[in-house]
């Protein structure tokens, strides 16, 4: 039996009290701070001030922990629009925004089952907006835009991680790493991409993001119009 069917013990009078709610709360609290390294059952027993053996009641391994911890962050990811584009767009930008909220959620994101009940009410919520769909198509375009929340949030929280691994931030990189790029283009085999890089607009992430999902949402509204 899975674990979200799976009954809690039941309530026995304790010095502190205990559910799975409280121990995964206690778990993304600890993932929040430190990252997923800093998640065990038995520092989440400690953060709870009970003995560890009690959690076993409850969750019977950390796969079942992080599987609760990833179902919590999916409701908060909650899609809403009028129509498929809007429910899609939302359902990117809300990824995002979740992922940007609890860092460690890009460890898990997209590579473990997407199973637990608010995963599923994101789902069904999504799926819904695409009523009409051909029944073939709703999951791929489903499959697409994750793809690409969750590709690019990936990237935004790497940069993250490497500013603080290397202390430097996007113009101190940029200075850095600015005189090699000079040396390179100088030699005049980069043509197309130093144009760009000396031409184009700097986006933002906000801004590159938003274009990006703006192209993807184009693609399938031909898409769909073709089918």
């Amino acid at each position: 039996m899975v674990v979200w069917e799976r009954p809690e013990p039941p309530d026995r009078p304790t010095p502190a009290p205990l559910s799975r709610e409280l121990i995964v709360g206690a778990a993304t609290r600890l993932a929040d701070a430190a990252g997923l390294d800093a998640v065990s059952l038995r520092k989440v027993a400690a953060a709870l001030d009970v003995g560890p053996m009690r959690l076993y009641g409850y969750i019977a391994t950390k796969d079942e922990l992080l599987d609760l911890m990833l179902d919590a962050v999916y409701a908060e990811i909650r899609p809403a629009g009028d129509d498929w584009r809007e429910v899609l767009r939302s359902l990117a930008e809300a990824t995002r925004r979740a992922v940007h909220r609890h860092e460690w959620l890009a460890d898990l994101i997209g590579g473990r089952p997407q199973l637990g009940p608010h995963a599923l009410a994101r789902g069904e919520a999504v799926v819904a907006a695409l009523d009409g769909v051909d029944l073939d198509l709703v999951m791929p375009v489903v499959s697409a835009v994750d793809a690409y929340a969750i590709g690019a949030v990936r990237r935004e929280i790497a940069e993250r991680r490497a500013e603080r691994t290397t202390g430097l931030d996007k113009l101190q990189w940029q200075k850095a790493f600015g005189p090699y790029l000079e040396r390179t283009f100088a030699t005049g085999k980069l043509p197309a991409l130093e144009k760009v890089i000396r031409d184009a607009a700097h986006l933002d992430a906000d801004e590159t993001f938003h274009i990006g999902l703006g192209f993807l949402l184009d693609g399938i509204g031909a898409s769909l119009r073709k089918s």
